[in-house]
């Protein structure tokens, strides 16, 4: 064998390995754009669900705010029994709908927890240590994710009187 038949051969060898690989690199790049393909769809998706999900609360939302007008309409013939009522009315919607889609009050009695409540303030106080005495701001949760926490004035131990 000459040194030309055995770089011939060599040769040859390369080719058929090119040629073996060429099927999986063109499977690999079409299993690439695929894999591209899925993650623009899933997002085009989500920003259609999200679409949706807005569309359907303002959607619930607008009855409300027509309330709402109707208590302002009410408000500039100074008819404060009407006024009032409106405004419950309004207040009760409101509530009913975030209620609907699982939005539930914190509640605020008892224990101070940092999970859910923030501590405005503390006050010197005859109750325990750490109890909430006053609400600033009601807080939200979603499910069980807080949307906005509870505003609290938290109870501190009493002063000692100066002597």
């Amino acid at each position: 064998m000459t040194e030309e038949h055995v770089q011939q051969e060599e040769i040859e060898q390369v080719e058929e390995q090119q040629e073996q690989a060429a099927p999986q690199d063109d499977r690999l790049l079409r299993l690439a754009a695929d894999f591209e393909n899925y993650k623009k769809r899933a997002a085009r998706e989500r920003q259609e669900y999200v679409a949706l999900a807005n569309e359907r609360l303002i959607g619930e939302l607008l009855p409300i705010l027509d309330d709402l007008e109707r208590a302002l309409a009410a408000a500039e013939e100074h008819r404060e029994a009407q006024l009032e009522e409106g405004v419950r009315l309004v207040h009760r919607s409101l509530a009913g709908l975030l209620s609907r889609h699982g939005v539930t009050p914190i509640e605020t009695d008892g224990k101070f927890d940092p999970h859910v409540h923030e501590a405005l303030l503390s006050q010197p106080s005859q109750v325990e240590e750490g109890s909430v005495i006053d609400v600033v701001q009601k807080g939200y949760k979603l499910g069980d994710r807080v949307v906005r926490p509870a505003r609290v004035v938290v109870a501190a131990p009493p002063q000692e009187p100066d002597a």
